[in-house]
């Protein structure tokens, strides 16, 4: 190669180089990164500014654009704990904080991931600008498949879906479930940026139209908020209570007083009996206890078995107890939604046993390993066993879908009730561990499911907060938190099936799929930059 060769060699690098597009500033991409963070954190209940997650999105999205891969998994590693900290802060109320902060690592880890994927899509969406909210979207819809399944069966908790229980976006989920949500969310803050995107390193570089941002987002609104939702099928109308029996006191020991938090259920339905046969209330075909209202085996303790027969006998209907059920094994327990009849006790076949105990909650995978970070493990001496069916109930007026506290995070487990032929959602949950924050999370995760299956929920806890749910994800008769309630309430019953319902899985997996095409496009633009020959 000549001389004059090297030389015009040398000078298209420089101009390929110059050429190239450059991501924002450091000292702009960091504060945004953390500001990405604390916008997705203030959508989520207790705060509830739902409009915020696009703006989360869009900050993070923008922060990693064209960054080096390590940068990017910086920079969303820093949104994930300004997000995860605060958001799971309920988890360290009283087990410490170590094992709260290595959760909240771990969660920030599957953002960095995330953070590091859109570094490596920039030649993509820089190529097809139009595609940067797509590409948003699947990538968001991605990460959080990958995050719901691992470690350990995974923890969903602070999926973008769940952020939206007051958006015109959360009729999506009767469509593709809470992927699908996540989706909107995602997409909706990738046209943020692709509408809004300035190169700030060319001062030719300008703004794209406001009115075309806030045409194609009112767009996205307009159709989200044009799907139907509704009971599915509907059917009979039944009479349903909840009861909140409350606790004597908050926190890890709250199972130590069992038997007065089984005497608080029982005398509640004792007292909303009496206000039937005085004719102040209807009478319930169903009555509903939250998990651990019976921490004593009723199975196997002749008085806890007495009392809620006594509580059953008197309001003359079924109640849905949750109990902690000794073995099968030697040293194991189950979690289970048990049917205690009136006149007649436990209905053994209509018994329901958590499919997906909490990992160093309800049992403790690597005991030594987890007892070097917490002391606390030992609380857990028998581990929970999990079931093996779905939680489909028939209680003679209604068949139930049952699942129990953090299993309503998890798809699968709560469209196999559906499946199964539940007509009514049911979750059985313990927030005495926790806060209201933890308690207003879950519930938003109950609206969802409400909206995605076309059925009426519930959520009955021991501490609050308890309420039902329509199928529009409307809240009715929410109770107070740390407090004792009955909320009485009647409800249609669901039997048909949503799209979502009958999609099932499939529209993550599609998602999912064409976020690892988009990575491998990627792959393909990125060699082609290297070797342009």
């Amino acid at each position: 190669m000549t001389t004059l060769d090297r030389e015009e060699t040398r000078a298209t690098d420089v101009a390929r180089e110059a050429a190239r597009p450059r991501p924002l500033p450091l000292t702009a991409a960091v504060p945004m990164a953390v500001a990405a963070g604390l916008a997705l954190l203030a959508a989520f209940p207790p705060y509830g500014v739902w409009p915020l997650a696009l703006a989360g999105v869009a900050l993070l999205a923008a922060a990693t654009h064209r960054r080096r891969l390590r940068a990017g998994a910086g920079l969303g590693f820093l949104a994930g704990v300004a997000l995860f900290a605060p958001l799971l802060e309920w988890t360290n109320l009283h087990t410490g904080y170590l094992p709260w902060l290595l959760l909240s690592l771990l969660q920030a880890g599957y953002l960095a991931l995330l953070g590091a994927a859109t570094a490596w899509v920039s030649p993509l969406v820089d190529r097809y600008r139009w595609g940067w909210p797509v590409v948003t979207g699947l990538l968001w819809v991605g990460q959080e498949a990958l995050r719901d399944r691992t470690p350990f069966g995974g923890f969903p908790w602070g999926r973008l879906a769940f952020s939206q229980d007051t958006s015109p976006l959360l009729r999506l989920a009767a469509l593709g479930g809470a992927p699908l949500v996540t989706f909107a969310v995602a997409l909706a803050g990738g046209l943020l940026v692709a509408l809004a995107w300035r190169d700030w390193r060319r001062p030719a570089g300008h703004w794209r139209p406001v009115a075309g941002l806030a045409a194609v987002l009112a767009a996205l609104l307009a159709v989200a908020g044009s799907v139907p939702t509704g009971v599915r099928g509907g059917g009979d109308t039944i009479t349903v209570a909840i009861v909140q029996g409350n606790v004597p006191r908050l926190g890890l020991d709250f199972n130590a007083q069992r038997e007065a938090v089984l005497n608080n259920h029982v005398d509640a339905t004792l007292t909303l009996a009496e206000q039937v046969t005085a004719g102040t209330q209807r009478r319930p075909d169903l009555v509903v206890w939250p998990e651990n209202s019976s921490d004593i085996d009723p199975l196997r303790n002749p008085d806890a078995g007495y009392r809620i027969s006594q509580a059953a006998d008197a309001i003359g209907a079924p109640i849905l107890v949750g109990a902690v059920l000794l073995g099968p094994g030697e040293g194991q327990v189950r979690n289970a939604g048990l049917l205690w009849r009136p006149g007649s006790g436990p209905d053994l076949d209509q018994l329901y046993t958590k499919r997906h105990p909490v990992p160093f909650a309800e049992y403790i995978p690597l005991r030594k390993i987890a007892r070097m970070v917490s002391s606390e493990v030992d609380r857990v001496r028998s581990d929970f066993v999990p079931g093996s069916h779905a939680g489909v109930l028939d209680s003679g007026e209604v068949t139930l879908g049952d699942v129990i506290c953090f299993e309503v995070a998890y798809d699968g487990l709560v469209r196999d009730t559906v499946t199964g032929g539940g007509q009514l959602l049911v979750v059985q949950t313990n927030n005495a561990t926790f806060d209201v924050a933890e308690a207003r999370q879950q519930l938003a995760m109950v609206r969802l499911r409400a909206v995605e299956h076309g059925r009426n929920a519930l959520m009955a806890s021991t501490v609050g907060v308890s309420g039902f749910v329509s199928p529009d994800g409307r809240v009715d008769g929410a109770t107070g938190f740390n407090s004792a309630a009955v909320v009485v309430r009647q409800l249609q019953l669901g039997d048909g099936r949503t799209p979502a319902t009958r999609a099932g899985v499939w529209p993550e997996v599609a998602l999912a799929a064409l976020a690892v095409a988009a990575l491998a496009g990627a792959a393909v633009l990125r060699r082609r930059e290297v070797d342009p020959g």
